[in-house]
């Protein structure tokens, strides 16, 4: 079943304008290094890229505790699919106290540490530019690590080319990707409560986690960190089948095993950025520079 089956297509004539604009912005900025983590956006980024520059441009997939082993297994198969040049890259977002203190800025020092390795080797490598894949939709939700990206002068060649999530779905499965309707997947410490550490221990706990639900079947999952309690967010489309006495069983089972006192099913349905819910306005201002 696709999570993207509710986005109406996207009209002919202006998506072919904004696939000319993509290849020409792209064009524009020389040898080119994309921010690479095997996820649409930046999987559609990195394939068009090669498309158009072929040997001037090299993805880049940053490989840390936060990454899960399953994502990176698909992002490097991806790149190997479709013969783009792959270089893995360690960052160390996790040695940084910033980080690790998780308030509403996490977010920002992982993207800054990411480019600024990204920097280190473009310098090193003799590329021009650094580029990620940040769309027009992203405008809309609170993303610190856009303000990382500006400070670090990446470009946004989706952004530039006035690319929706859902242009970018249907450009990448015009191409045949196989990652057209790949269910959104954000690092695994957006999935740990502002105010409680990263650790390696609870980004296990929750890659294990969530790993245990997709063997279940569920598609489209999150499971939020709150110390002693396990949220679960799954897919509305899919919560029926979750909404069982033997899944609740299953699920019980699966997260007490993991440390867990209490496991809960979030009756509202997976939804992107819910931890940003507890966040105050003065807090997203601040660190959007806008205060």
């Amino acid at each position: 079943m696709s999570v993207v089956n509710s986005n109406l297509p996207v009209e002919a004539g202006d998506l072919a304008a904004k696939s000319r604009a993509l290849a020409e912005h792209l064009h524009s900025l020389g040898r080119l290094l994309v921010a690479y983590s095997g996820g649409v956006d930046s999987g559609f980024l990195a394939w068009a890229a090669h498309r158009e520059l072929g040997g001037d441009m090299l993805a880049m997939l940053a490989d840390s505790p936060s990454l899960a082993r399953s994502q990176r297994r698909d992002a490097v198969a991806f790149a190997d699919e479709q013969s783009i040049p792959l270089s893995v890259v360690a960052t160390e977002e996790m040695e940084r106290p910033e980080y690790q203190r998780n308030d509403g800025a996490r977010c920002y020092h992982c993207k800054d540490e990411l480019f600024t390795v990204m920097e280190e080797h473009r310098q090193r490598l003799g590329f021009d530019a650094i580029a990620y894949g940040v769309n027009l939709d992203d405008q809309g939700d609170f993303r610190p690590g856009q303000q990382a990206a500006r400070e670090h002068r990446v470009a946004a060649p989706l952004l530039a080319a006035g690319l929706t999530k859902a242009d970018i779905r249907q450009l990448a499965s015009q191409a045949g990707l196989r990652i057209w309707d790949k269910p959104a997947s954000a690092c695994l410490s957006s999935r740990i409560e502002y105010g409680r550490a990263v650790t390696r221990e609870a980004l296990a706990a929750v890659e294990q986690g969530e790993d245990a639900l997709r063997e279940l079947g569920f598609r489209q999952v999150r499971m939020r960190h709150h110390g002693e309690i396990a949220r679960i967010e799954i897919a509305r489309e899919e919560l029926p089948r979750a909404m069982t006495m033997e899944m609740a069983a299953e699920f019980t089972r699966i997260f007490k095993a993991l440390g867990f006192t209490y496991v809960t099913l979030d009756l509202e349905g997976f939804r992107s950025g819910s931890m940003n819910a507890v966040l105050a306005v003065g807090t997203l201002l601040k660190i959007a520079g806008k205060d």
